[in-house]
């Protein structure tokens, strides 16, 4: 300790090189493990809880060891909200496996293809779907992959995603006969439903969106905000990794930008009082969409079910939507 601390003496300038390289290379560590935590979903934890609602200490220890997600699973199934429905299961090109609810609607109207979001199942659909059923419309909901019956353990934050949007939309073009159903994408599944028509050329009839943030850059920081610690650079190096792990570029998932090829009716809600996604980045994304569209801004809600906190409005302004910009074309 006494050489090192002479030798720290007589060349302070390459110790203090040293010692920023040390806590550099450090950081970029644990950005890596919370990228790999985030994105590689567990069999047996129990979930980490929402920023807002850990201890200091607790804080501290997921600062060190990243949040531990366990691979979502479906609580129930339709039959629970009263809806028949059928199982389906189709593959993706990348050989992804999909498991599907398909719930048939008399006098149907249309079909929507129902998306979750990050961490949870199609199960959490069933409010929405029994919504659209009580609309007069056809669902399929769709497990993304990793997530519920699909195949795999891991998730890309709505990157990959989009791929699972496009293959939902070939098996129900090419099973269900509906080659233009409308699209609904609450958080991840909206920001993987805006990817999807962009890198996939698709024409859906309408899109209806719940929640997307803005740039995986922008929701990430939001996290670390909620967490009580300086975004930067710990977001950046989290979205680098998390890209370099999965393959892709995290500062290029930016929804706002997809959405600038959004050409068919699109009806964006979202809560005021989310901490994920700001009124802000809300706002970009719709400022981003050149087709008709219409958003829908829920007073004191946060990053959650829209449906859930206003049920009543929710079911009317989404059956105006509808009326006004689907069903009368």
């Amino acid at each position: 300790m006494k050489k090192l601390a002479r030798w720290i003496i007589r060349h302070p300038g390459s110790a203090a090189g040293l010692t920023l390289f040390a806590g550099f290379a450090a950081l970029n560590c644990l950005a890596c493990i919370h990228a790999y935590s985030m994105t590689h979903f567990a069999s047996t934890v129990a979930r980490t809880g929402r920023p807002e609602e850990l201890t200091s200490l607790e804080k501290m220890k997921v600062l060190v060891t990243g949040v531990r997600l366990p691979r979502p699973q479906n609580t129930a199934d339709p039959q629970s909200v009263g809806l028949a429905f059928e199982s389906h299961r189709f593959h993706g090109d990348d050989g992804t496996t999909y498991d599907a609810w398909y719930i048939p609607c008399r006098g149907d109207r249309g079909l929507c293809i129902l998306f979750h979001g990050y961490g949870t199942s199609k199960s959490s659909l069933l409010p929405d779907a029994r919504v659209w059923h009580e609309l007069g419309y056809s669902t399929l909901l769709v497990d993304f992959r990793g997530c519920g019956g699909s195949s795999g353990s891991e998730t890309t934050i709505g990157f990959r995603e989009a791929d699972d949007v496009a293959a939902a939309c070939r098996y129900a073009k090419r099973r269900l006969f509906n080659s233009k159903p409308i699209l609904f994408g609450r958080s991840m599944g909206a920001a993987a439903v805006l990817r999807a028509v962009d890198c996939f050329e698709l024409q859906p009839q309408a899109v209806v969106l719940e929640c997307p943030f803005d740039r995986l850059l922008s929701t990430v920081r939001n996290r670390f905000r909620a967490m009580g610690v300086p975004s930067f650079p710990c977001a950046e190096l989290l979205v680098f990794w998390g890209g370099v792990q999965h393959g892709y570029s995290g500062f290029r998932h930016n929804p706002a930008e997809y959405a600038a090829h959004v050409h068919c009716p699109v009806l964006l809600m979202s809560g005021e009082q989310d901490t994920r996604v700001t009124k802000e980045q809300t706002m970009a994304v719709f400022d981003g969409l050149p087709a008709p569209k219409q958003v829908l801004l829920f007073a004191g809600v946060g990053h959650e079910s829209c449906l859930t906190a206003f049920p009543d409005q929710w079911k009317v302004s989404l059956a105006r939507f509808l009326k006004e910009r689907v069903e009368t074309e």
